[in-house]
């Protein structure tokens, strides 16, 4: 297609890719090695196509870019062609343990330049504002621009936006007559019966999907009559236009995508993120205000829904993730795997991770931070060690503080028994994909105690469906709130690896905690009544 390479033939490659359109950019110290000498990008409506020439027998070591071609496939599928040595007469394909880290595959046209056809992978972050990152190791286009449209689904009574919710399964927002102190049992159907399948775990998780919004959070809209978005790049910074109509009324948000250079992580929250990551951010309080009791209503959600919906602020944040995730998906020139999405965030937002990913399952990863409560502790825990002289923030407290849930919330925070679920449920309807939550013991109004018997209950969940090293938690002190503890980096890197970068990381290990709950003990059969079965 270009012909032979040859040593020293720098300005011949230069004249030959400008006459197909190729970009040449020279390689970037920690983003190549040393040896290799350049990189070409070239780009497609589609895919990224990323081409790598290393001068003669050094094409072999193309592919031992381990960190540099790192990213998520598409499809476990891989046709390849060897590519050939020059000057050796030898044949290379692509090392068994790189083939994960390609999306489509790698081909040969006679000559020494290998074709890789790329995506990255992607991760949203909630800080002061949610983010979407992408995993990537290639540097992006100078400027690109194109339009997206997605197509909505066909409208449907059941809850949960971008979760699929089984047609048979039984999906009522409340149940009458419910009473437990106890942890409501993950493997019975609100009618008694028991969970004995993954199947009808898939069936009991949209069951549980339904009774928190309807008791706490609020329905979740499904996406709107239509969505549309206008993608446009310069340099190292993308932006996506996003209009959503439904009804006469529209609302447009604009996230923006941060590529990386390729040399530092680079840092859009609390959590330490890998070096090659890039950030798609947007103003989570833009969609639903959260700045006290009075912000019910506002934002750029209740804009195109009235300001009487029900959607608590949370819900409302969940809502604008799904339509950022179902835009990237039908705009392949952001050259994101949004099969590959992780989501953090920290304290209040933290809270919105863990919402995030719990109702929509195309997150992969969901990774909340100090969360606390309405996060990954549960109700009746808080309330319990309320009871036992600690002071943590409880249901009752954190109505009125702000709008992250619902008004009818408002009716149960004094008769926590009457919730057929608890929050080891919101927990739970994130299996069986990946969950890593951390919290900070030095801050006891975090509910210490809570958040480790809340994700104890929920791992049952993940035991029973035969992946619990999925599942992990660390619970630490010693740090600000918010604050990254440089001893909580092996179990994030860990999962990221195993989530969004394709990596056999063991995850088994990471969940444990300090036991420092305040002199409040914990006692698991008190709360957690039930046997964990093997659903099949």
């Amino acid at each position: 297609m270009l012909g032979t390479c040859r040593k020293n033939s720098d300005q011949l490659l230069r004249r030959r890719l400008s006459k197909v359109g190729l970009k040449l950019i020279q390689s970037r110290k920690n983003v190549l090695p040393q040896h290799s000498s350049l990189t070409f990008i070239s780009e497609s409506p589609g895919d990224k196509l990323m081409t790598v020439y290393v001068p003669n027998m050094c094409i072999s070591k193309a592919f031992k870019f381990g960190d540099f071609l790192r990213h998520r496939p598409n499809t476990n599928t891989l046709e390849t062609q060897p590519c050939p040595l020059t000057g050796t007469g030898q044949s290379a394909g692509i090392p068994e343990q790189y083939k994960k880290h390609v999306n489509f595959g790698i081909a040969s046209t006679g000559s020494t330049f290998c074709i890789v056809v790329m995506k990255f992978s992607t991760i949203i972050r909630l800080g002061s504002a949610f983010a979407v990152a992408q995993l990537s190791r290639a540097q992006p286009p100078t400027t690109l621009a194109s339009t997206a449209t997605s197509s909505a689904p066909t409208s449907t009574s059941k809850p949960g936006g971008g979760s699929s919710v089984l047609g048979t399964c039984s999906t009522p927002l409340t149940v009458s007559g419910y009473n437990n102190s106890a942890l409501p049992n993950p493997f019975l159907f609100d009618d008694g019966t028991p969970v004995q399948t993954q199947e009808e775990w898939a069936c009991r998780r949209a069951q549980i999907a339904s009774l928190i919004q309807g008791y706490e959070a609020g329905s979740l809209p499904p996406k709107p009559s239509s969505l549309s978005a206008n993608f446009t790049q310069s340099g190292t910074t993308g932006t996506l236009a996003i209009t959503a109509s439904n009804g006469g009324s529209s609302i447009t948000f604009s996230p923006t995508i941060t590529y990386p250079s390729g040399t530092a992580p680079n840092d859009g929250g609390s959590i330490p993120i890998p070096a090659g990551i890039a950030t798609l951010t947007y103003s989570n309080s833009d969609m639903a205000q959260q700045n006290s009791a009075s912000s019910r209503g506002i934002g750029l959600f209740y804009n195109l829904y009235g300001s009487s919906h029900n959607a608590s602020a949370m819900t409302a944040w969940v809502w604008g993730v799904s339509r950022i995730i179902d835009i990237l998906e039908s705009t392949p020139a952001a050259n994101i795997n949004t099969q590959k999405i992780a989501v953090t965030g920290c304290s209040r937002d933290g809270k919105g991770a863990l919402m995030a990913g719990a109702f929509e399952t195309r997150i992969a990863l969901t990774v909340p931070q100090e969360s606390g409560s309405g996060g990954d502790t549960c109700w009746r825990l808080s309330k319990f060690e309320q009871d036992s002289g600690s002071v943590v923030q409880t249901a009752t407290e954190i109505v009125g503080e702000n709008v992250w849930f619902s008004t009818a919330f408002n009716n149960y925070v004094n008769n926590l028994n009457q919730l057929p679920y608890d929050h080891h449920l919101l927990l739970a309807m994130v299996a069986p994909r990946g969950l890593i939550s951390f919290e900070n013991t030095d801050f006891v109004w975090l509910s210490p105690l809570s958040s480790w018997g809340c994700v104890s209950a929920a791992r049952t969940v993940y035991q029973a469906l035969g992946v619990p090293d999925n599942h992990g938690f660390e619970q630490v002190g010693g740090h600000q709130h918010c604050q990254w503890p440089s001893s909580l980096t092996p179990s994030l890197n860990a999962f990221f690896d195993k989530f969004l970068l394709g990596g056999s990381t063991n995850t088994s290990d990471f969940f444990s905690t300090n036991n420092v709950f305040g002199g409040v003990p914990w006692n698991p059969a008190q709360w957690i009544n039930w046997s964990t079965p093997t659903l099949t």
